[in-house]
């Protein structure tokens, strides 16, 4: 489901073909359920707004004991049209958060809980809407310059915050990672929620997008859907780029190309390939119990649900957002590709899975890696990379001020892998002591309970007042989380089986 300003890295909705959805749940309802267990827009206001004492009537209530607290608000629009809300707590305690989406977001009933219960604590906020074009003019790095304004606004109207944070979802975890990096001046730290990085992001998704193409043209051939050239990943139209088919067509396409391949012991063998050499994890369906991984066939329901629900965002979650950025060029390529290499580095949870669904099928795994391995090969632009390696546009690890980060195993929009890949880069580049990670069992995208997001962010200033981590194992997140008593459970777990022998597609600028 989309809901505008959700935190969601994309600006093209979330694209689902709910009537495909519902034929392939009609189908294999009984089957799917016995093996897991169950299946607001951008406020902009110009004028200034002091004492506000009560969220609109409507929001969900703050789910712990504390009541909401009463803040001063300030909104208004910088010159390039980004509208931006601060709000600071009558019981300031003179920390900043700084946040992409707050001015979007503070309504979303998802988000409300996680900034009521940091303001509760005395968190003042200051953030922007995402701007109207940003589907056709996306950039992180004026993101992150618009930030340092309403930061600078903050300071005019209240006073110079003790100690100012980056805190951020999805696009807002991106910058929140690149201002560590490449800003760190004006913050002390960074709060980095369910983050993506525009190369290494579309990258993920190409390779696996990229081996559904080659498997399943030819079931869907053979259903009679149409040639296998429907399936297209790359070169999509959008409203600046014309195509021979519409994207809409194309998507139903996909769609129809997955069903199908969801209705026979090759095709989900072949998806779960996919799966696995896109590093994707197979549990990205909202509501639903996570599969136990011993059970292939569990598995392989949950790989076809799953790619139904991410079935319309063809070639990846937001590529046309990333694109239109760079003139509408192509971020991600995979010339010189090893995909044999690329499996191996699958999690072991997934590789076991393929591999069981490959023996039923009656298929031979190393004859498809083959297929994929040998098929036409897509080009990155040169121009496209180059917009890219820009500041605050991509991230290398070379962190200058102290950031935790977390990432939900069922995230349908950012692969969790990426998380890991940074982890690994951030040793690369000698940074380590001042990065910490967590995997969240969760799904959807940006779900973050109050517990998690407050144990992090509290987390973060232990780190950058004592200059040392307080223990950041899961048990300890958790045990953490629930002494602050949110209201709200937390989900820390350790990566196990999930954890990758190496993330595939870590992208690092030359110099």
């Amino acid at each position: 489901m989309f809901f505008p300003g959700d935190g969601s890295p994309e600006e093209e909705p979330d694209f689902i073909a709910a009537s495909n959805w519902r034929k392939f749940m009609s189908r294999n309802w009984r089957k799917f359920m016995s093996r897991t267990a169950n299946l607001a827009g951008p406020r902009s206001r110009t004028g200034m707004v002091v004492l506000c004492l009560a969220l609109t009537a409507g929001f969900a209530p703050l789910a712990s004991a504390q009541e909401q607290p009463a803040f001063n608000e300030h909104a208004g629009t910088l010159p390039d049209g980004t509208a931006w809300l601060i709000r600071v707590p009558e019981n300031w305690n003179g920390r900043l958060l700084r946040d992409l989406d707050f001015a979007s977001n503070v309504s979303v009933a998802s988000a409300v809980q996680r900034y009521d219960d940091l303001l509760g604590r005395g968190y003042a906020f200051a953030g922007l809407a995402r701007h109207p074009l940003r589907l056709w003019q996306y950039d992180p790095q004026r993101e992150i310059l618009n930030l340092q304004a309403v930061q600078d606004i903050f300071t005019d109207l209240e006073r110079a915050p003790d100690m100012v944070l980056q805190y951020g979802c999805s696009g807002g975890g991106l910058d929140s990672l690149a201002s560590a990096e490449d800003y760190p001046d004006r913050i002390d730290g960074a709060a980095v929620l369910a983050a993506h990085t525009p190369v290494w992001i579309m990258s993920s998704f190409l390779d696996g997008w990229f081996a559904m193409q080659t498997l399943l043209g030819e079931s869907y051939e053979a259903a009679g859907h149409g040639p296998a050239s429907d399936l297209a990943i790359v070169g999509l139209p959008n409203a600046g780029a014309g195509g021979e088919r519409s994207l809409d067509a194309i998507r139903a396409s996909w769609m129809a190309a997955i069903e199908t391949a969801g209705e026979s012991p090759e095709g989900r063998a072949r998806l779960a390939l996919a799966f696995a050499i896109g590093q994707w994890s197979p549990w990205m369906v909202e509501g639903t119990e996570l599969p136990d991984t011993a059970d292939a066939g569990a598995m392989a329901d949950m790989i076809v649900a799953s790619a139904l629900r991410i079935g319309g965002n063809v070639g990846g979650s937001s590529r046309l957002l990333f694109e239109n950025a760079a003139s509408g060029q192509q971020l991600s390529g995979n010339e010189g590709v090893d995909y044999a290499a690329f499996y191996q580095n699958a999690a072991p949870a997934m590789a076991r899975t393929v591999e069981a669904l490959y023996e039923q099928a009656g298929l031979d795994l190393q004859a498809d890696i083959a297929r994929i391995d040998a098929a036409p090969r897509i080009a990155a632009s040169d121009y496209a990379r180059d917009f890219w390696a820009a500041d605050g546009r991509t991230t290398t690890g070379d962190l200058q001020v102290p950031a935790i980060r977390i990432h939900m195993l069922g995230d349908w929009a950012i692969p969790y892998t990426l998380m890991e890949g940074y982890g690994a880069l951030v040793q690369e580049q000698g940074t380590g002591d001042l990065y910490r990670q967590s995997l969240v069992q969760g799904t959807g995208h940006c779900e973050f309970t109050a517990a998690e997001s407050t144990a992090i962010v509290e987390t973060l200033v232990e780190r950058i007042e004592t200059g040392a981590w307080p223990e950041t194992s899961p048990e300890a997140l958790n045990a953490a989380a629930e002494a602050l008593e949110t209201g709200s459970a937390p989900r820390f777990i350790e990566h196990g089986d999930w954890r990758v022998a190496a993330y595939n597609r870590p992208w690092v600028p030359a110099e």
